[in-house]
């Protein structure tokens, strides 16, 4: 849900516009904590498009959909007639850190094959947006710059205000928690802070002073259970005589 609350509250910039938003289970207290505008939280994994269909049973009118897969055949029989589906993202091809073959094959198997007579007979349209193909290979960058004026126009007239998660410099490692997709909202780069400290870790093994201690130990061991060997044969050849 982090490109998602952006779109939505672009979308809410439209009046009269109901939202249904689908995420993980866990992002729901995040998102209710953080006011988001989303008028129906729906969690995934869920038959969502059921619970849709008893609050809006023609369906809904643009189905917005950043994860690809299986997803793509839910979002398109949510459509009503003269409804959208836009496709502006992709990441259930991602399940490690980086795209696998795959589950980019797995996600390409999941969805349905939509021919253009099954949209001109259904009224319904399928399109897709990537970002970062439009600015550098099919030559959008003016089209994006005049796209990016007309959004900091509204932050400015404060219609959309950025969801932030946290803050971290530059030094820290983000990885992890991007990949485990557990931020709620955008992650600030700060140069001007300073690393989080590290976590302690447990010593696996003994240190060097540990293992001289247990050796001599050890040897002092036997030495000691002569010495009490000694003593009980002296004390025995007292009581003898």
């Amino acid at each position: 849900m982090k490109t998602g609350q952006a779109v939505v509250q672009l979308a809410k910039t439209v009046p009269n516009v109901t939202i249904f938003g689908v995420c993980s289970k866990s992002k729901h207290e995040a998102l209710q904590n953080a006011n988001s505008p989303i008028d129906h939280l729906l969690e995934r994994g869920t038959d969502y498009v059921s619970e849709i269909r008893k609050i809006s049973p023609d369906g809904v009118d643009i189905a917005l959909d950043c994860l690809c897969g299986e997803e793509c055949n839910k979002g398109y029989t949510l459509l009503k007639p003269m409804g959208k589906y836009v496709l502006y993202g992709s990441s259930n091809v991602v399940t490690g850190e980086t795209k696998s073959f795959f589950s980019a094959a797995r996600a390409w198997w999941q969805v349905d094959k939509v021919s253009p007579l099954k949209l001109f007979d259904e009224n319904r349209t399928l399109s897709g947006f990537n970002l970062r193909r439009l600015m550098y290979q099919q030559n959008g960058v003016e089209f994006v710059k005049r796209t990016v004026q007309k959004v900091f126009q509204l932050f400015q007239e404060g219609k959309i205000k950025p969801l932030l998660d946290s803050t971290w410099a530059l030094e820290d490692k983000l990885c992890k928690k991007m990949h485990d997709r557990k931020n709620v909202g955008k992650i600030i780069l700060d140069p001007s802070l300073e690393p989080k400290p590290k976590p302690a870790t447990p010593a696996k093994g003994k240190s060097k002073e540990d293992k001289k201690k247990t050796i001599l130990r050890r040897k002092k061991e036997p030495e000691e259970k002569k010495e009490e060997e000694k003593k009980e044969e002296k004390k025995e050849d007292n009581l003898t005589n």
